[in-house]
């Protein structure tokens, strides 16, 4: 197993440089989710120089790939990256910032492309080395609801061949370069958008006897939502219900406004009781907003579900990691309320969703996601696509009695 191993580290350190140039090459021209017409014609044409068939245009944008090993129907795994920016205006000072301005691949997503590029030549040169196919799976849209997950696989990404198992990765800036973290079992939330427009009748300040004034509606409503957490909400369930955006429409020091809308997020980890408590925060706002002479409209757009990491393909993928990096730098990773697509393939079949550290505090990369400064050390991309190979070809391997 060990001479696969070297050839795999060697191969990564080889790549090394040209998959940070297509890194910086997509981090230079970021596309918001859904508009990615030229990073999918890149992705595409790399593959394409790769020598290794695809095909272009699933959710529009998206590309899969095939490499296909010895007994190519033996078994098929999937690999993912996503590849869809943000609208952030980047602060960074590098030869790579972006060059389309208000936007900015701040979550990664550039790395995660990058990096599965470079996983794909990795294994396409290594082929007869291993059984199966592998299926990559290059993904659209992933910030923006209804994810491109959910679109591919709508469009049948995961039939034609069957992948048994899927793995994809996260940049995690908290987590130190050359370490990377696992979680089995739970691992990501759920995350549904709310919208709310409470409706009163506006008039002077000075005469609230007259008007319905939205605001303390506002008040009530968002103390008495939030109680749904703290005393509907089972305690062994993780569950976050946060409103961040509130404006009034026309009101001013003297103004009593017409209308107020607020705009939120609910997160938890139970499909059972995220159904209750939207019924429950359906009900309470307009009992609330009625008992106070107002109407609420509440629009609830379900999002992602919960990320779920198979328990035993996690665990040995943590330990396939330790055999490549070594435990000192194979870390445990806690219960995250933040959300991810890749949680619609994990509800489809076996998955494995990992991090991969990203941060560096000596040279002062230290910057979360979705923040305009933004960076990774990109000595990451070395481990990357080399772990990443690893453990598929261990994945493919594991009931094979040969020696690598």
């Amino acid at each position: 197993m060990n001479t696969i191993k070297n050839k795999i580290k060697t191969l990564a350190k080889s790549y090394h440089q040209e998959v940070i140039a297509i890194r910086r090459h997509l981090h230079q021209y970021p596309e918001l989710s859904f508009h990615e017409v030229e990073t999918g014609k890149y992705i595409a044409k790399i593959l394409k120089e790769f020598g290794i068939p695809h095909e272009h245009g699933i959710a529009e944008n998206g590309v899969v790939g095939l490499i296909k090993g010895k007994k190519p129907n033996n078994k098929t795994i999937a690999l993912r990256g996503d590849f869809d920016a943000l609208p952030i205006t980047e602060r960074n000072e590098i030869d790579y910032k972006s060059k389309n301005e208000g936007v900015m691949h701040a979550c990664g997503h550039d790395v995660h492309t990058s990096s599965l590029l470079g996983v794909a030549k990795i294994l396409n040169q290594i082929k007869e080395e291993f059984e199966g196919t592998i299926k990559l799976i290059f993904q659209p849209g992933e910030e923006q609801l209804p994810g491109g997950a959910s679109i591919m696989i709508k469009e049948g990404v995961l039939e034609n061949p069957k992948p048994s198992l899927i793995f994809g990765q996260h940049v995690h800036p908290p987590l130190e370069v050359g370490k990377v973290g696992f979680k089995p079992g739970l691992f990501m939330s759920s995350n549904d958008g709310l919208y709310l427009t409470i409706k009163g009748k506006g008039g002077h300040g000075a005469l609230p006897q007259d008007c319905v004034d939205p605001i303390p509606i506002m008040a009530q409503m968002i103390t008495a939502l939030q109680q749904i957490v703290s005393r509907k909400a089972n305690p062994t369930i993780p569950t976050v219900l946060t409103f961040g955006n509130i404006n009034t429409i026309g009101g001013a020091t003297n103004i009593i406004p017409n209308e107020i809308r607020m705009e939120g997020t609910f997160r938890t980890m139970n499909e059972k009781w995220r159904g209750e408590a939207h019924q429950l925060m359906l009900n309470l706002a307009t009992k609330i907003a009625e008992s106070m002479g107002g109407s609420c409209e509440f629009k609830i757009v379900k999002g992602v579900p919960f990320l779920w990491n198979d328990e035993l393909a996690t665990l040995n993928a943590k330990q396939n990691a330790i055999s490549y990096l070594g435990a000192e730098n194979v870390v445990d990773l806690p219960i995250r309320m933040t959300s991810e697509d890749f949680a619609f393939y994990s509800q489809k079949m076996p998955a494995v969703f990992y991090r991969l550290g990203t941060g560096n505090i000596e040279k002062g990369i230290t910057a979360s996601v979705h923040t305009n400064t933004f960076n990774i050390d990109e000595d990451a991309l070395e481990v990357s696509i080399g772990l990443m190979a690893w453990l598929a070809v261990c994945e493919l391997n594991k009931n094979l009695n040969t020696t690598y």
